[in-house]
């Protein structure tokens, strides 16, 4: 099931948003969701209370053993 939700935008950002998706080869509604993860991680590195990363994730700033030390 699809769930439906809206946004408001202008004839201009609507031509942006497909000329993005052409040239990613995506949709325009995949084209928003992996601009908002990738903007969501970049602020985000490591989640929030409601949204972390899954597991096994790496996680910018970290080692892969996850304790800092190098």
């Amino acid at each position: 099931m699809k769930i439906v939700r809206s946004f408001t935008a202008t004839e201009q950002e609507l031509e942006m948003l497909a000329a993005v998706a052409q040239y990613h080869g995506f949709s325009k509604s995949s084209t928003i969701t992996n601009l908002l993860k990738k903007e969501f991680w970049r602020i985000f590195p490591g989640g929030t209370d409601a949204v972390q990363p899954q597991p096994g994730a790496r996680i910018s700033g970290q080692d892969l053993a996850g304790d800092g030390e190098r």
